[in-house]
């Protein structure tokens, strides 16, 4: 089983414009797999502890909605 390890350096070298794609990604949801999709977010995650001012924007794709087991 793989980690989902988001480095050092793949959040330093994020440009807004990056992020703009990154968030694109998210926003469209068209992964092959599960696991790329969760890669993004968890590094779209990672920049909004790290480098907030890049995600202010894109922090709605971070938001965990309530949702009706019933």
């Amino acid at each position: 089983m793989s980690t989902l390890h988001v480095s050092p350096e793949s959040v330093t070298s994020m440009t807004q414009e990056s992020v703009e794609e990154l968030a694109k990604r998210l926003e469209q949801d068209a992964y092959d797999s599960a696991f790329e999709g969760l890669k993004d977010w968890h590094l779209l995650r990672a920049l909004a502890f790290q480098r907030p001012e890049l995600v202010e924007k894109y922090t709605y794709l971070l938001d965990n909605e309530p949702f009706d087991e019933e």
